[in-house]
């Protein structure tokens, strides 16, 4: 520390007795006025970093991509043995699935055994190379999910138990949540990939 005041003291007193002489060049002679607030280096203000591209340009340039996506994933989907997983919405709940899975929905659901569903709340589908995100559903009459209900059980037995301490309060009761099995036949699609439906305003209305 001494010898750093004994080098930088000398270099003081002599700017002090010149004050016409710049700070910067003695102290920090790398420092000009245009990178004095940034180290980055400045360009020319007449020449920009970017170049604008036409509107136009971008559109055709965004149609090409798109349609090579589009190629890509309709090829993947073609292939029947491509694994494909989705995720549902049922009863209030999400589940991830493919063809040949099981799931339990809890709680009460008005379906009994031997009943073949059609699951139309499909948020996502997806394989080993691409994936389709809804918003938050994906485009309807796209992808078809059939299951078929094998069982309505009962769950194993639960245990609820409440106390309140220097209350002499203690309860405990046993139940059983209704469970129903949900057999997933197959995954499918049925529709094209960027085609929705037209969607247009119905003729006759019923209040």
């Amino acid at each position: 520390m001494t010898s750093f005041l004994k080098n930088i003291l000398p270099k003081l007193n002599f700017i002090s007795k010149h004050p016409n002489l710049a700070f910067s060049k003695t102290i920090l002679p790398n420092i000009t006025k245009l990178n004095y607030f940034s180290n980055l280096p400045q360009e020319d203000p007449l020449t920009p970093y970017e170049v604008i591209k036409d509107d136009k340009v971008k559109e055709a340039e965004d149609k090409i991509v798109k349609s090579e996506i589009v190629k890509k994933i309709t090829e993947k989907v073609s292939n029947v043995r491509e694994p494909i997983f989705a995720v549902v919405h049922v009863a209030g709940k999400q589940f991830k699935i493919t063809s040949g899975d099981i799931i339990v929905v809890e709680g009460y659901w008005p379906p009994d055994a031997g009943d073949k569903l059609t699951l139309d709340k499909i948020m996502l589908v997806g394989g080993k190379e691409f994936s389709l995100i809804g918003k938050p559903l994906i485009q309807r009459d796209l992808v078809k999910i059939e299951a078929t209900v094998i069982e309505k059980t009962l769950s194993h037995t639960k245990i609820h138990f409440r106390k309140k301490r220097r209350k002499q309060y203690m309860r405990i009761n046993f139940y059983r949540i209704p469970q129903t099995m949900v057999l997933i036949n197959n995954i499918k699609f049925v529709g094209e990939l960027d085609n929705p439906p037209d969607v247009s305003e119905p003729k006759s209305r019923s209040m």
